[in-house]
C-alpha cells in the first residue's frame, strides 16, 4: 500500500534524519524545494548533492518535484508575513493564508498529482521533502492533505527526536 510521510530539515541532524526514515519504513524521497540548498553549516548535509549521496548509501531513492516547489514569489510573500509576526522560517509554525491560496491555486491544482500517486512505491513509504520543521509551516503539508484527501493515501509527519 502506497503511503506518506512528510520530513523537513529543521531540528534534525543526518544521523538523526536518516533514523526517522528508516523508522517510517521510507524508500523514496521527493525533494519538493525550488532551491535545494540549506544555509548554515549545522544543514550542509541537506543540500543536493550530498543529501543524494546520502540517502543513495542508505538504500533509499530520491526525486526533485520542482513542479511542486513554490515559486520565488510565493515564497517572499511568506517571508513578508513572516517578517510582519515576527517569526523567522526556522521557527514558523503556519502558512500565511494567501501563500496557501496561491500555492495551492496556482501550483497545487494545475499539478498532476493522479500521475505522482500512481508512480509511487507499493511497498514502502514516500517522503514528502522540504526544510520547515512543522509541516503545517510547509507547503509539503498541503500536497500531503491533498494525497490524503484525492487519493487516500495514509498520511504520517516525521519530527526530530
Amino acid at each position: 500500500m502506497r503511503r506518506i510521510a512528510t520530513i523537513g530539515v529543521y531540528g534534525f541532524t543526518v544521523d538523526g534524519f536518516l533514523e526517522r526514515l528508516a523508522e517510517g519504513g521510507v524508500g523514496l524521497l521527493l525533494d519538493l524545494r525550488q532551491r535545494r540548498g540549506v544555509r548554515g553549516p549545522e544543514y550542509s548535509w541537506a543540500n543536493s548533492v550530498r543529501l543524494q549521496n546520502t540517502l543513495a548509501a542508505a538504500g533509499i531513492g530520491y526525486r526533485h518535484v520542482r513542479e511542486l516547489a513554490p515559486t520565488t514569489e510565493l515564497r517572499h510573500l511568506q517571508y513578508r508575513e513572516d517578517d510582519r509576526q515576527g517569526v523567522g522560517k526556522r521557527n514558523r509554525v503556519a502558512l500565511a493564508t494567501e501563500y496557501a491560496e496561491r500555492y495551492t491555486h496556482e501550483i497545487l491544482d494545475p499539478f498532476d498529482l493522479a500521475a505522482l500517486a500512481a508512480d509511487l512505491p507499493n511497498d514502502s513509504t514516500t517522503a514528502l521533502f522540504c526544510v520547515e520543521c512543522d509541516p503545517e509551516a510547509c507547503h509539503r503539508a498541503l500536497v500531503a492533505e491533498r494525497l490524503h484527501t484525492e487519493h487516500g493515501l495514509p498520511v504520517m509527519h516525521l519530527y526530530p527526536h
